[in-house]
């Protein structure tokens, strides 16, 4: 059986079925190996009462044994209760309004109800529980597959079932790490993450996937690396002469961090192996300025220029901002985005095909098929965290050995990003530039509000404008959060009804977007209420208080992007942020944006404090192609893993030498399994 062969080899996989297995992004026998539980139900037959957990979801085998009557709550609410045994203790089981509930237990009969329990002196209790399958018994661990496009559980676990028995997993790692790790073979692990016979055994499976996940990710990052730094046929560029006009004409003095990364661009340029560099820097310290002056110079060298941004108005900004910045040098400079007229587009891709001498500032419309790129030199992707890998590559591959630039605000820990980034020479801006006024930070309770609001009216009067996000578009009951929607209704007939309010969201079409955002530049509109749409991109001067509703829903990188909006202008500045710190993490993490405006201060401490989750607002595995693994929650696996990479990269152990040749035959694949045989 070929782990590469469409699913419909498989016996029992029909055209029907193979729809909907592909619509679930499983096209070949390796997809649905790959297509992991997300969560398991554990079985338990023998668990004392006083080990059960009230926060754990768990199952119980239980024997009902008696129906007491249904309750009517004041609140018109139906309460029907079902009681159970469960070895020699009580179980009493209540369902909200599901009076019809009775009708599917018999006295008598053992059913696997899911719940979260609560001791009630010798009773055990649980309001709404799911009644689980028959099929499994005690001590027994369920897989829990995501489920969609009329998928069942049961033909998941059938497939898999049937491969499994047809296939045997041939170890892919080297056998030193094995041993050294003490890891489970992968064949074992494979198995065990689909049909896991114990907890301990499943965390281990889980470790081992995880290992295989970031060493793979690792040594394909230093085998890209290594081909670059010793690749000859890149584009040596000279150092143009107009550069130096350049700098006198900036309206202000670089840094000395914006000088020294710029040296070290400049030098990378004047290389003839392809540049392959990061430029990481807090909020506001003048990475664009950066990246434009690298960009002016592969133009004068008589070479096509790209620059990828993630969003339409962060687009439009850098535009407008190259034409200013290179204004009177004769400079051809286009926008390419989705809201280009379909005339424009086909004159700016006519231009790029034809290899023009051109500077396109774009969104993910540069990465289209149709855009052909005749004479591309140079490559900057910015918010590169926004990006996927395969995006970034499609970009990249419109040209071989091309120079490529990618820049993000996200501050991340210099520990991190020496394993995450470590197919890029980094560059770091970590100085602002002189004069920016500290934003003050100020952390209020959702009880406190209105003293947010007043103070935002305060500035609006004084001629200011302000931010207001949320993390919702519309109404939430479920979660108890203020949306957009609500936010800009409850403000525009209380505090706001006589000023100019306005809404954004991503829901918005690119032209309603730009309106929006056109009249709060222009100061049409004094405040904006917006999910983090404005995140990156919206430059306003005037803009003195921003206001951050339901805090602690933001990762605090998140916060601090979004805090980097206001503080732009000569005005003091405020950043207002409005949580429901019911936590001593939550209060920590309050704290920590208070104390400081330093992004890479904040990222070492988001680091410290998150046992997991994503320190960059959103998860990064699925960009980096893992399905398990997450950067930040598993550093010390990823740590290990980049630093034995590097010994396999420079190995030159028969063993250590197939596996990166079989690596370097599958560099394209974008599964970080792509030494799966």
């Amino acid at each position: 059986m070929n782990i590469y062969s469409e699913i419909s080899v498989l016996k029992g996989v029909g055209p029907k079925l193979k729809e909907k297995l592909n619509k679930s992004g499983i096209f070949t026998i390796l997809d649905l190996l790959l297509y992991f539980p997300r969560d398991y139900d554990f079985i338990n037959g023998d668990i004392d009462i006083k080990d059960i957990k009230e926060d754990e979801k768990i199952i119980l085998r239980c024997k009902a044994i008696a129906v007491e009557k249904d309750v009517r709550t004041r609140t018109s609410k139906t309460i029907s209760t079902i009681v159970f045994n469960y070895g020699n203790v009580k179980v009493k089981a209540k369902w909200f309004n599901q009076f019809y509930i009775k009708n599917n237990f018999r006295i008598g009969m053992e059913y696997n109800l899911i719940g979260k329990y609560k001791r009630v002196r010798d009773t055990l209790e649980v309001v709404n529980p799911i009644i689980g399958c028959n099929e499994a018994y005690e001590n027994e661990i369920i897989p829990k597959y995501s489920l969609k496009n009329d998928l069942t559980a049961n033909i998941l676990v059938k497939l898999i079932h049937l491969i499994l028995q047809n296939i045997i997993i041939q170890e892919n790692l080297p056998e030193g790490l094995i041993r050294k790790y003490n890891l489970l073979s992968l064949d074992e692990a494979i198995r065990t993450i689909h049909f896991p016979k114990d907890k301990e055994t499943l965390k281990r499976a889980i470790e081992r996937l995880k290992f295989q996940e970031l060493f793979t990710y690792s040594i394909k990052l230093l085998i890209i690396k290594k081909h670059l730094k010793n690749s000859k046929n890149g584009i040596a560029f000279n150092i143009c002469e107009e550069l130096k006009a350049l700098k006198e004409c900036l309206p202000y003095n670089l840094t000395n961090a914006q000088s020294r990364v710029v040296r070290e661009i400049l030098i990378d340029q004047k290389r003839n192996s392809p540049m392959n560099r990061l430029v990481q820097g807090d909020v506001g310290s003048g990475k664009t300025v950066v990246a434009l002056i690298a960009m002016f110079n592969a133009y004068m060298n008589g070479y096509q220029v790209a620059m990828m941004v993630p969003t339409e108005i962060l687009a439009t900004q850098h535009y407008l901002e190259a034409r200013k910045l290179l204004d009177g040098f004769n400079v051809d400079i286009e926008l390419l985005t989705g809201s280009t007229s379909n005339k424009e587009k086909c004159r700016i891709k006519e231009k790029i095909k034809m290899g023009e001498k051109i500077i396109v500032i774009g969104t993910h419309a540069l990465i289209q098929e149709d855009v052909k790129f005749e004479n591309l030199g140079f490559i900057v992707t910015d918010e590169q965290h926004r990006f996927g890998v395969e995006q970034r590559s499609k970009l990249i591959n419109k040209s071989k050995e091309t120079d490529c630039l990618v820049m993000t605000a996200t501050p991340i820990p210099r520990t991190l990003a020496l394993y995450l980034y470590s197919d890029l020479d980094v560059s770091i801006i970590d100085e602002l530039p002189p004069g920016r006024k500290k934003v003050e930070t100020m952390f209020y309770d959702v009880n406190k509000r209105q003293n947010c609001y007043s103070l935002a009216r305060e500035e609006v009067l004084k001629g200011r404008q302000v931010y207001i996000v949320s993390p919702l578009i519309e109404e939430n009951n479920e979660m108890k959060l203020k949306s957009v929607e609500e936010l800009y209704e409850e403000l525009k007939r209380g505090v706001f009804s006589d000023i100019n309010i306005e809404m954004l969201h991503g829901k918005m079409s690119p032209k309603e977007k730009d309106e929006v955002i056109t009249k709060f530049k222009n100061d049409e509109t004094k405040v904006i209420i917006s999910t983090t749409v404005i995140e990156v991109g919206v430059n306003v001067p005037n803009a003195s208080i921003m206001i951050i509703e339901n805090a602690e829903r933001f990762g605090l990188a998140q916060l601090h992007q979004l805090r980097g909006r206001v503080g732009r202008g000569q005005y003091q500045s405020y950043c207002l942020l409005i949580a429901n710190a019911k936590n001593e993490v939550t209060k920590r993490r309050m704290e920590i944006m208070t104390e400081s405006n330093d992004g890479f201060y904040i990222s070492e401490q988001d680091l410290k404090i998150r046992g997991s989750g994503d320190m960059f607002g959103m998860r990064q595995s699925g960009d980096a192609g893992f399905i398990l693994a997450d950067v930040v929650e598993d550093m010390n696996i990823l740590r290990c893993a980049s630093e034995d990479a590097k010994k396999v990269i420079n190995s030159n152990e028969r063993e250590d030498v197939v596996l990166c040749n079989e690596i370097m035959k599958n560099i394209e694949r974008s599964s970080t399994y792509i030494c799966f045989n």
